[in-house]
């Protein structure tokens, strides 16, 4: 019975393990997601400007994800 309990643990944990590593740092191909992300939203700017209130929403959703990072 022992042992189950602890193969069952050890199955929860190291997965769990394994994402908290896996995200630390944003890799290669998120950085140019990331990228490309800005150029879109850059070009849909540019055709279709924002009003008052949908800029201020980005720069709050900006400072918030500022925070987090």
């Amino acid at each position: 019975m022992r042992k189950q309990v602890r193969r069952l643990l050890t199955l929860m944990v190291v997965p769990l393990a394994l994402l908290v590593v896996g995200c630390d740092e944003p890799g290669p191909a998120e950085q140019a997601g990331e990228k490309l992300d800005e150029a879109a939203e850059s070009i849909k700017d540019t055709i279709e400007p924002d009003g008052p209130a949908e800029k201020a929403g980005e720069e709050i959703d900006e400072a918030v994800d500022n925070v987090t990072n």
